[in-house]
């Protein structure tokens, strides 16, 4: 993403890589677009019958996600529409959405409630998602900690 996409957007902390990926994608859609955009939904009508959003809502979101370079529009094969498509930073939004899936497996469900599962296309299931540092030692908030911008 370019930095001029960004230059008029109001940060909430200009400092904080976290508060800055909230403020582009972090509203109750955004993240829903590119779940789907990521399971190939491509057209306005794919994204809309998937989440169910408002049109109108949905139309501000793709437009907002393709301002900020996460996903880009194309010509569909007929020509007669535009199809969206994630863009390399979209793609990047990956393993955010791993971890949300994950997360919301172990704490947005009870135990036996069904659920939808990400596998790969040997349909075996995803990992648990888990960062590691250098040496392998599983990393969380108990043993990092965040360095200020000097």
């Amino acid at each position: 993403m370019g930095h001029d996409m960004t230059a008029n957007i109001a940060w909430t902390d200009p400092r904080c890589p976290v508060a800055r990926t909230v403020d582009l994608v972090g509203d109750r859609w955004s993240l829903l677009v590119i779940r789907d955009a990521m399971d190939r939904a491509r057209s306005f009508t794919d994204f809309q019958q998937r989440t169910g959003i408002a049109r109108n809502i949905l139309a501000d979101r793709l437009r907002k996600l393709t301002t900020y370079g996460l996903l880009e529009q194309v010509d569909a094969p007929s020509g007669k529409r535009k199809l969206y498509k994630l863009t390399d930073a979209g793609k990047d939004l990956f393993s955010v959405i791993v971890t949300l899936r994950q997360w919301g497996e172990r704490h947005a469900f009870v135990a036996g409630e069904d659920h939808s599962v990400l596998v790969d296309d040997n349909d075996a299931r995803i990992p648990e998602f888990v960062p590691m540092s250098f040496d392998g030692t599983p990393l969380t908030s108990d043993n990092t900690h965040v360095q200020p911008a000097e």
